[in-house]
């Protein structure tokens, strides 16, 4: 079993390289953005209480992101491993991740803040199937329609300019300590 964690800022292309992982390994893609965007758009009590958090910008609490990890892990035992996209982004999530499976490589994707505001002002997302693109390097098809399901593209709440600073200001200062967490390993 092959356990892959993939670091980097929101909006860095974690979710882009997770998905050519995935299929050249036959990996699980936890991505935990996804699984709470999901679940605030279903309006389950976890995605109503994420919801303030992720409209502020904030990471949700260990608590939360770490019942969800370890459920999907559960769920999907029988995976050749997984790629960790979102998790763990603290300390305490990574030591957890640590006695629920491990982790065999951490992988840091770099890209300047700037470059991500400009990145993430141009993203939009199919909220049917989350298919993600960008006005500029990788528009769909159709204007403002995706490519595999015909949905109308929109605007995350989390890309407005001020969510995604605030979004960079988090990961600077709880994030990237994980990833130091795993060099010294």
């Amino acid at each position: 079993m092959l356990n892959i964690v993939l670091f980097g800022a929101p909006g860095c292309g974690k979710g882009t390289q997770a998905a050519k992982l995935v299929e050249k390994y036959n990996l699980n893609h936890i991505s935990t953005g996804a699984v709470i965007r999901s679940e605030i758009s279903a309006q389950t009590e976890l995605g109503k209480s994420m919801e303030a958090y992720i409209s502020r910008g904030e990471l949700a609490p260990d608590s939360l992101v770490i019942d969800i990890v370890t459920d999907y892990i559960d769920r999907h035992r029988d995976a050749n491993g997984n790629i960790f996209d979102g998790f763990p982004r603290t300390v305490a999530q990574a030591k957890v991740l640590e006695t629920i499976g491990g982790v065999d490589v951490a992988l840091a994707i770099e890209v300047p803040d700037e470059a991500i505001v400009h990145r993430m002002a141009g993203r939009r997302t199919c909220p049917k199937c989350n298919a993600t693109y960008h006005i500029v390097n990788n528009p769909p098809a159709t204007e403002g329609v995706c490519d595999k399901c015909g949905e109308s593209l929109g605007i995350r709440r989390d890309d407005a300019p001020e969510v995604v600073l605030q979004r960079l200001r988090v990961y600077h200062d709880q994030t990237e300590p994980v990833m130091h967490h795993y060099a010294a390993k």
